[in-house]
């Protein structure tokens, strides 16, 4: 399985919203490896198998179906560690905009994102987060943290975002709008956050070119590291995802990262996946994008994807994603 982590200063502040609650941290803690270790032995970054047990028992024992929205809403540039210190030190949001597409996986290596200047939205797809955690709490997690980071840079507590979620209104939905503002929209196709363009240009108070760039020679040098333990599924969403167009066969693949063909098909197999599975998903992610942002016909879509003509393409994404291109692009 892919192997993914999420930053130990998330699980510290959910671990203190619990506690505040009157939970005991030992029922909070139960099934994870900190159950035996003690959160005093806590590391820089903590599993995701880890995390989504300690969002499960968090939902559980405070019967609080918005935590993952209020752990969102707690996550603030501190809590992004390295990154959030780099994000101010950009000469503006754009810039740091730009920087967290960069090393966003520092806070998230499962989560992948596209972005798109839609008309005058700037838009971020979510196109795959934690398989593990509950779909409400991870997008509410997500959309949540980046509210409050784009309020803490620009100082802006009015800004809002418009949001689409992949999932029914929950009965706290009016939290959302409170939250997020009236955009709000359940039951979509995909997770999608935007914000109007001209937000871009709002110059960061705390700017300052020479700290940018160390701070972003770390960002780097933290990715790389945990880019080396990635599972090799992972890495080949990574190369695709850049490749979008190109999809290379198995052989070369395999090549671009540095392994004999047999020796990836072999590493694949250990981590319960085939090259098809994850060509597929990322040919549907750019499908996706495609049909939701512009008007290109199918049968140009299905060139752009690798598929002969409209009809086979219509029928392959009916069994990636379970809906037909009209359901995605009317909807």
């Amino acid at each position: 399985m892919v192997k993914t982590s999420t930053p130990a200063q998330y699980v510290l502040i959910l671990v203190d919203m619990v506690e505040n609650q009157g939970c005991d941290r030992s029922a909070l803690l139960a099934g994870t490896s900190l159950g035996k270790t003690g959160m005093a032995n806590i590391g820089a970054r903590v599993s995701d198998r880890d995390f989504a047990i300690l969002a499960a028992n968090a939902l559980r024992l405070t019967g609080d179906p918005a935590l993952g929205l209020k752990l969102g809403l707690r996550l603030n540039l501190s809590a992004h560690a390295i990154l959030g210190q780099a994000f101010m030190t950009c000469r503006d949001l754009g810039q740091a905009l730009d920087l967290f597409l960069k090393y966003y996986h520092l806070l998230a290596p499962a989560l992948h994102l596209d972005y798109q200047v839609v008309d005058e939205q700037c838009v971020l797809t979510i196109a795959s987060s934690i398989a593990e955690i509950p779909l409400d709490f991870g997008y509410e997690l997500i959309a949540g943290a980046m509210l409050n980071t784009l309020r803490g840079l620009v100082n802006r507590p009015d800004i809002q975002l418009r949001l689409e979620v992949p999932y029914p209104a929950p009965d706290h939905a009016a939290r959302y709008l409170e939250v997020f503002g009236p955009n709000v929209q359940f039951n979509c196709v995909s997770g999608r956050i935007a914000f109007h363009r001209d937000l871009l240009q709002i110059p960061l108070p705390s700017s300052n070119p020479a700290l940018r760039s160390l701070y972003e020679n770390e960002c780097a040098r933290l990715l790389a590291d945990l880019e080396e333990e990635n599972s090799i599924a992972e890495q080949t969403l990574r190369l695709m995802r850049k490749l979008e167009g190109q999809y290379p066969k198995m052989p070369q693949t395999a090549k671009m990262l540095n392994l004999s063909p047999r020796t990836y098909r072999r590493r694949l197999e250990s981590e319960h996946c085939s090259y098809q599975q994850l060509l597929d998903q990322v040919r549907a992610e750019h499908a996706t994008r495609y049909l939701q942002n512009t008007r290109l016909p199918l049968s140009t879509i299905a060139y752009m994807i690798g598929c002969n003509d409209a009809s086979n393409f219509r029928r392959a994404y009916l069994k990636w994603t379970g809906r037909s291109p009209a359901d995605v692009r009317n909807g």
